[in-house]
């Protein structure tokens, strides 16, 4: 059965959210009565990792195996592979992707986060001078906080609008690393952004996709960082695609990843290569590292798996790493302006 593909006999696997980690989500296990199931927690959880495995197998009585390589977000969920015994996955972090079909049953704990003072937040952006019309954007760990705080910013005589992005993202205001259609369906209406959330990560994939100041306030500690320098961004990818004008050999890189696959973008963008006169191979991988493509003979490479390993991580790579959009300027078939972020719908 291919990764992500459910079993043609049978109703595709289930897809439950729970807000957080507790006994809603460990009752719900003992109801579904999986003989073994696996946890799959990001980044910021792997050193509780143990702790929380140990907790889901005592409440449960389930045997729990911890998916131990490096989680990207819900487009990388344990596939059948990694844990071939395993009947339900729980996986921490991360909301569902409504269009992603599932290996098996999977449990999405989004971890809400209650903390935040919605006044409190509002005065913080007021004091600070953010512009009167703005937009919301928010990790799956806040979006309880967007409502209230868009009331709060609204009384210090803002307006706020929250979009509803497409069939990628669960919920209004969501932000994924690949996705900010939400953000993009008000850019025209709002003169600056707000996200909500912790860390650089998103308010830089947001600044790709909106030609707006992204303001970033972290609702725990109460602190609001300046725009991030969207221009500077765009001239260095801006760089790198004229790095990779006058390539010859290409590499197009396929994940074979449930959540990221895009198998079709690849072959078209073989095809264009070839009617520029370029010679272009299909590599395919799961996880991609920097050494994987060290000794191949390749000029530069388009990535079309996340977009955030060419914006985030290209700098590790010895040859120019483009996304799909900037593949194609770099063909000259798009104009470098204006700068396009590679959506993953």
């Amino acid at each position: 059965m291919p990764n992500g593909t459910p079993p043609p006999d049978g109703p595709p696997p289930a897809a439950r959210v729970f807000p957080r980690f507790d006994e809603a989500l460990f009752a719900a296990v003992r109801a579904a009565g999986p003989r073994r199931l696996v946890l799959q927690v990001p980044a910021g959880l792997v050193r509780n990792a143990g702790d929380l495995a140990a907790q889901l197998r005592e409440a449960t009585g389930v045997p729990v195996a911890l998916a131990a390589r490096a989680c990207f977000g819900a487009c990388d969920f344990p596939s059948p592979d990694e844990a071939p015994r395993a009947d339900l996955a729980v996986v921490l972090g991360h909301a569902p992707i409504p269009n992603v079909a599932l290996p098996r049953t999977t449990f999405f704990v989004e971890m809400r986060e209650r903390g935040g003072d919605p006044a409190g937040l509002a005065a913080v952006v007021d004091r600070a001078g953010v512009p009167r019309r703005l937009g919301l954007v928010a990790s799956v760990q806040h979006l309880d906080l967007v409502g209230p705080l868009s009331d709060a910013i609204a009384r210090t005589g803002r307006s706020v609008r929250v979009g509803q992005g497409d069939r990628r993202l669960a919920y209004a205001a969501q932000a994924l690393g690949c996705n900010y259609t939400g953000a993009e369906s008000i850019a025209a209406d709002v003169d600056a952004f707000l996200f909500v959330g912790t860390g650089q990560f998103h308010p830089i994939g947001l600044a790709f996709a909106v030609d707006r100041p992204v303001w970033s306030l972290d609702p725990l500690r109460g602190t609001l960082e300046p725009p991030i320098d969207r221009a500077a961004l765009v001239r260095k990818r801006q760089l790198t695609v004229a790095a990779a004008r006058d390539a010859l050999r290409w590499g197009i890189l396929v994940s074979t990843f449930a959540g990221q696959n895009r198998s079709p973008t690849a072959l078209a963008l073989q095809q264009r290569a070839a009617a520029r006169g370029r010679e272009a191979e299909i590599l395919l991988f799961d996880r991609l590292d920097p050494r994987d493509l060290e000794g191949r003979a390749f000029d530069a490479y388009v990535n079309t798996a996340c977009p955030r390993i060419a914006l985030d991580d290209g700098a590790l790579y010895a040859r120019p790493i483009l996304t799909p959009p900037e593949f194609l300027m770099a063909l000259g078939e798009l104009p470098l302006e204006p700068y396009r972020f590679d959506t993953y719908h």
